[in-house]
Order: structure tokens, then C-alpha cells, then sequence
């Protein structure tokens, strides 16, 4: 069996990790969506990208999608026994981007998803990639599991990590749709990782553990808005890291006032909202002011290899 002939195209939903209590833990995929064309040629590096993160198409084998792809296709030959001997020399990527970057909605995970997923639809052993291989390499280049969990699986995932490596589950949530809230500010993760205090006290620590829990069977069992606002209260990074996303703080400490279940999806600075946007509309004014609002569902599907549908080509 020899490398595949033609693009392969991937679709990737945007995700929320956190979801409040649940740090570097819980997950959930939205349905929000990027599409990838993966394309094997000759020889040479083409990179074209419409939507979010146009401004950094020129960056070659430095693109993140470009880097993923070369490093699973040499796990791979690992996997396989092989060498790159026999590899096809060039790529053309077509990217079509739709997830806000830097923003707390998941796009490196996506674009780190999408270049694994694409690596094992073309390679000619990509079926020794297997889902817990692909969550193992792609916890390797983005650091943590909790979003690319649900960018593999889709729904709502719980990730942790053993020395064995990463490992998720996939649970049925009842909820099926919430409402981002996006600003025009980005911020990085890694700045907003850098805000967070090397130790918490231990009371803290207790009170996100039950909250934590308690929003896995709200999820999981629809216990209702009431159940939903106090399990989604975190006391573990929200707040440490609000100084760099005052209008977010704000944001969620008004729907929060109101009964909304609010949080700071993933790093931040979008506010996710456990509620249809027609409930919030009169809370949360800020659309149009900087802000845009996504209504959204929960994507039951996680990352696949789209068949049967046009290409990203005009």
C-alpha cells in the first residue's frame, strides 16, 4: 500500500477547556470548525490560508500544521519500521480557518489535531496511528491534554495524564449548546499560564475538586442552571489570571450575578456562557463593541477526514 493519491481534507472543532473548576482537565468541542487540504507533491512547500491566521501562511516549515505533519509522518515510519525513503518531497496546505486565534477557543490544538489526522490518512502505515498513539503525540506538541481531547474525540472529554502517557474519556453531556463571547484582544496561553501562582491554598484546591465533579454530573445528568452556576465556580486560575483580561473578568462576574453559568474558556480571554444567546442578549451588550458572539452547539464529532464534500479549491 503506497502513500495516498489526491488531497485529503480534514475538518477540526474549536474547543473549551477548563469549563471553570476543571483546569488542564475537561474539555468540550464546539461546533465551530477549521478545514485542512493536505496535499502530497514532488517537490517545494505551498501554503495558502483563508480566514484566521493569513498572516502567518508565509511562514513555511516554521507553520505549525507543516510542523506536526513532518513529525507524524516520521512517528510513523518509527511505528512502521521504516525510513522517509520513498516519501513524496513536497506539500501544498490549504487551510480555511474559522476558530479565533488566541483567543481560548482551541486553534492550536485544531491545527495540531489536523496535521496528525491528516499524517495518518496519507502516510501508507497511518493505520498504526491509533487513537491513543495520536492523543499520545499530540499532548507532545501542544503540552497538556485537555484540549486536544476533545478535538479527537468531540463531546466532552476528561484527560489526565499517567506515566504511561495521556489517556481521555468521552462522556454524553446533556447540554447542547452555549454562547462565546470573543473580543477583539488576544492572549497567549503561555502569558496566561505565566500568571499563575506556583502553589494554592490547600481550601482552594478542595473547593475545585468538588466543583470539579459536580460539573461532570451537571453536564452528564442535566441537573439544572442552578447546579450548573455553582459547579462552574473556580477559584484555581480565573481569577490570577483576570488582570490580563479585565473585560472577561467583568464579563463573567456579571452573568454569573445574573444566574448565567459563565466561565473564561480555555486561557481566555473569551467568555463562555452555558446558555442559548437569545437568555444573555440583554446581559451582555457588548456585541458589536469589539466583542462578536458565537451561538454555538457541542460537536459531537471530533476531528475526521471529510469524504464526499468539495475541496477547499475554488
Amino acid at each position: 500500500m503506497g502513500w495516498t493519491d489526491g488531497p485529503v481534507l480534514v475538518r477540526t472543532p474549536a474547543t473549551s477547556a477548563n469549563l471553570g473548576p476543571g483546569f488542564d482537565s475537561l474539555g468540550l468541542a464546539l461546533s465551530l470548525h477549521d478545514d485542512v487540504e493536505v496535499e502530497l507533491t514532488g517537490g517545494g512547500l505551498t501554503i495558502e490560508v483563508d480566514g484566521e491566521g493569513a498572516e502567518v501562511a508565509d511562514r513555511g516549515e516554521r507553520h505549525l500544521i507543516v510542523k506536526v505533519l513532518r513529525r507524524t509522518f516520521d512517528r510513523l515510519d518509527d511505528l512502521a519500521g521504516t525510513g522517509p525513503a520513498g516519501r513524496p518531497g513536497g506539500l501544498r496546505l490549504r487551510c480555511r480557518n474559522r476558530i479565533p486565534h488566541s483567543r481560548g477557543l482551541g486553534s492550536s490544538s485544531a491545527a495540531i489535531v489536523a496535521g496528525i489526522v491528516a499524517a495518518r490518512a496519507l502516510h501508507p502505515a497511518g493505520e498504526l496511528l491509533g487513537d491513543d498513539e495520536a492523543l499520545r503525540l499530540a499532548t507532545e506538541i501542544e503540552g497538556h491534554p485537555d484540549n486536544v481531547a476533545p478535538c479527537l474525540a468531540g463531546g466532552l472529554t476528561v484527560a489526565w495524564t499517567t506515566p504511561g502517557g495521556p489517556r481521555l474519556v468521552r462522556l454524553e453531556t446533556q447540554i447542547t449548546q452555549v454562547t462565546a463571547y470573543v473580543p477583539e484582544q488576544r492572549l497567549a496561553t503561555e502569558r496566561a499560564r505565566g500568571l499563575l501562582p506556583e502553589t494554592v491554598p490547600h481550601g482552594d484546591a478542595a473547593a475545585n475538586a468538588g466543583r470539579a465533579a459536580l460539573l461532570v454530573a451537571a453536564l452528564t445528568g442535566g441537573l439544572g442552571a442552578d447546579v450548573l452556576l455553582d459547579a462552574t465556580e473556580d477559584r484555581l486560575h480565573q481569577n490570577y489570571r483576570a488582570p490580563a483580561m479585565p473585560e472577561s473578568a467583568e464579563l463573567v462576574g456579571r452573568l454569573r450575578a445574573a444566574g448565567v453559568p459563565a466561565v473564561i474558556s480555555g486561557a481566555g480571554p473569551t467568555v463562555l456562557a452555558f446558555t442559548s444567546a437569545s437568555q444573555v442578549d440583554s446581559i451582555a451588550p457588548e456585541v458589536g463593541n469589539g466583542w462578536l458572539k458565537h451561538p454555538l452547539d457541542v460537536a459531537t464529532r471530533g476531528a475526521r477526514v471529510v469524504t464526499g464534500e468539495s475541496s477547499l479549491r475554488p
